[in-house]
């Protein structure tokens, strides 16, 4: 198994945490499909990609949140 560098990791999400988070709010759920769409654009269905699997990390994010509420938002 590999080892996480905490030092790394911690440089790479101050770019990223405020795009991959998630959301509590409507408006958070909002900014996620707007990032989602945006990497959808990007990969498309190439599974290779270097940014397949943070595609795949927003869709359950965002499918978690549809799934608690969505009935809220209709």
């Amino acid at each position: 198994m590999q080892s996480l560098d905490i030092k790394t990791t911690i440089n790479a999400w101050s770019y990223l945490g405020n795009k991959i988070f998630v959301p509590h709010t409507e408006e958070e759920y909002e900014k996620l499909v707007v990032v989602l769409d945006s990497l959808i654009d990007e990969v498309g269905e190439e599974e290779s990609h270097p940014l397949a699997s943070l595609m795949e990390i927003m869709g359950i994010l965002i499918e978690n949140y549809e799934k608690d509420h969505i009935s809220e938002l209709l």
